[in-house]
């Protein structure tokens, strides 16, 4: 069965959730604190937990505000149905509840199960009852007459009904007839009838079709494994008391140490084998397996590996009596630091990895199907931790079973697959929490972490490109995009080269900060006005290698000057233009002066501080098609030798590389 949604009522601080869809592989469920994605997590996991020793309760589960009321208005609080889960059936079980129940018997594919407060379990399935009434009659043999009249009953009431009438008949017949034995026929009929009763009470188990589809299919319904911080493995465990505990009075962290236990083959008593050889060849054999799959998907240090060891010590009871308890402990070797240290001294998200590959690893190769519950997994882990995780949960868990992760963080959302994500958020008392995929009706809290989500991807796909060319902001962008494909149409011209990524940073304050940021392990490329603030630390990232000194270009440099923008590449003329068209004003060359940058020399002119550069740069994109065939010659030749300087970068790039 394939989870496709579930619906919660009544259960913590939801009152209705509305149906809430379930992807086919992994859903992430994504909302504040305390917004209600634990909540949806435990009442899923109280629907059919793998760990029998957690189920509803009223006290502790019922929504508190409407408990009292709910009471005075005599609601059957134990009939209610916090959960109900739809399923659609897979092939594989379509053919084992038709292979019971007879063909064409599950009329749909959709099967839904709800679990209430009372812990009954109940289940809604399309059951065509004509077709489980002629797998009936094609098991028994029985003559042709009676097998129509049977068949044409409709219910299996009206079979049962049916039956009971011929074996009246054949009863009153009998007793009419003290002396005459019965009929060959009438004797064949009698056992056929039989055959009929126990064929149909081996199928319905003596309950009722509904009853007994429901105790069928709950046989092929997933186990549903919560997983969060409590559950993480401990240091030390008793190999004995664990494995011979009854599961429903073991903790969660008691519950991962049995199935690392299982995944070691402890049951078997392998590892508690007297000949220290065969014992010591076991526990290298699982530090083996551990380290294999623990460090195949944790990154962070892969020079670590897991070291398991077994002590025995001898303990005294009241009375007197000695017994002697078996301890796996867990230590991991750190090659980096040349030390080991026991599990616990870890950090946090280690243990909680490792912990839960152990957990799962009960379950991978089973054939019990499960649907996986992940509270917060990424609570503890560092950014590339996380995407380790996701991986693991991609390559590992989805391809064997549904996934179903509660977080916040930015990190643990795929901006490739949007689709998986569930937005939940607490609208108080009246309306309680809500699921939603609908983010316009979502508070900016709740979306910041798909928010982050994208800023993050946007800048890494940005990162993707080889070569970067680092600009201050959004008007650079603009005159060298534009103008590179004007040139591009003249002739003896050279546009900007087309592998360049031009990268608008919002200001020269931010471009070292971005530099620094993206790392050495791309080409950078700087273009920046003269005489900014920032120009000394970048000068420092080419000091501290992040960056060549050579691939720093000012536009002071290319035109000869010690101080110069972007805006004093075009002739005065050219950009009193843009600034005129921009603003609406009529501004000539003859009031300009000085030999400072042209933007600074209008603002004196106008008696302003500043003004937006922004909007010439915006007139320029509208009016292109006219301003263009207009530009004076000096604009063209300054831009085309800012575009051949930088151009040139590209040769000392691949230079470098070589």
């Amino acid at each position: 069965m394939k989870l496709k949604k579930v619906h919660i009522c009544k259960f913590r601080n939801f009152l209705d959730s509305g149906e809430v869809p379930i992807e086919p592989d992994i859903t992430c469920l994504v909302g504040k604190n305390e917004s209600g994605k634990t909540a949806l997590l435990y009442a899923v996991y109280f629907l059919n937990p793998f760990h029998p020793n957690v189920q509803f309760t009223i006290l502790d589960h019922y929504p508190a505000w409407i408990d009292k009321k709910d009471r005075r208005e005599g609601v059957d609080q134990e009939q209610v149905v916090p959960i109900m889960c739809t399923f659609e059936l897979e092939d594989v079980d379509i053919e084992k509840l038709e292979d019971r129940f007879g063909s064409q018997s599950i009329k749909s594919k959709e099967i839904s199960f709800e679990r209430r407060y009372n812990g009954e379990l109940v289940c809604q399935v399309d059951i065509d009852e004509k077709s489980v009434i002629n797998h009936l009659l094609d098991s028994v043999d029985l003559p042709s007459d009676i097998e129509t009249k049977l068949s044409d009953t409709s219910t299996i009431d009206s079979l049962n009904q049916a039956i009971s009438d011929l074996e009246s008949s054949l009863t009153d017949k009998a007793s009419e007839d003290t002396i005459q034995e019965p009929t060959e026929v009438e004797e064949t009929l009698t056992q056929s009838l039989v055959n009929l009763r126990e064929r149909e009470n081996s199928t319905l188990g003596g309950k009722s079709l509904r009853g007994a589809v429901t105790e069928f299919a709950q046989q092929l319904l997933p186990k549903f494994l919560y997983f969060d911080e409590y559950s993480k493995l401990p240091y030390s465990c008793e190999i004995q008391r664990i494995l011979k505990t009854d599961p429903k009075e073991l903790e969660d962290f008691e519950l991962t140490a049995r199935a690392l236990l299982n995944m070691a083959a402890a049951d078997d008593d392998y590892l508690l084998n007297p000949e220290y050889e065969k014992r010591k060849r076991e526990l290298e054999n699982v530090a083996n397996a551990l380290t294999s799959d623990v460090f195949k998907y944790w990154s962070q240090n892969p020079e670590l590996r897991v070291e398991p060891d077994i002590t025995q010590k001898t303990d005294t009871d009241s009375q007197g009596q000695h017994s002697v308890i078996d301890e796996l402990k867990l230590r991991i070797w750190d090659q980096r630091h040349s030390l080991s240290l026991p599990f616990d001294k870890h950090s946090s998200g280690f243990r909680w990895f490792f912990s839960f590959l152990s957990a799962f690893s009960e379950h991978e190769y089973a054939q019990e199907p499960i649907v996986i519950l992940l509270d917060e997994p990424a609570l503890n882990l560092h950014a590339k931790a996380q995407a380790d995780l996701l991986r693991f949960i991609e390559e590992r868990l989805s391809p064997k079973c549904q996934v179903i992760y509660t977080t916040h963080s930015p990190f643990m959302i795929q901006p490739g697959f949007l689709n998986r994500v569930r937005l939940i958020e607490d609208h108080g008392q009246d309306t309680g929490a809500k699921v939603t995929l609908d983010v316009l009706s979502t508070d900016q809290d709740t979306l910041f972490p798909l928010q982050g989500a994208l800023g993050y991807d946007i800048a890494q796909n940005l990162f993707i490109a080889p070569n970067n060319l680092v600009v201050e902001g959004t008007s650079d962008f603009t005159y060298l995009d534009l103008i590179s494909r004007h040139i591009e149409s003249l002739t003896d011209r050279t546009p900007l080269d087309d592998s360049w990524t031009i990268v608008p940073v919002g200001g020269a304050d931010l471009i070292p900060t971005f530099i620094a940021l993206l790392g050495t392990h791309l080409n950078i490329g700087v273009l920046i006005d003269s005489s900014k603030v920032g120009n000394q630390k970048i000068s420092r990232l080419a000091d501290q290698g992040y960056i060549s000194i050579s691939s720093i270009v000012t536009i002071g440099k290319i035109l000869d000057r010690s101080q110069a923008d972007i805006e004093d590449l075009f002739h005065p003329q050219d950009y009193l233009n843009l600034y005129n068209g921009a603003f609406g004003n009529n501004l000539s060359a003859s009031v300009l002066n000085g030999d400072d940058p042209i933007v600074k020399q209008i603002a004196r002119a106008e008696g302003i501080e500043r003004f937006d550069h922004g909007k010439p740069a915006d007139f320029l994109l509208r009016n292109r098609d006219t301003i263009f065939p207009n530009l004076k010659q000096e604009t063209i030749d300054n831009f085309d030798s800012l575009f051949k300087r930088l151009n040139s970068l590209l040769d000392s790039f691949e230079k470098r590389s070589t």
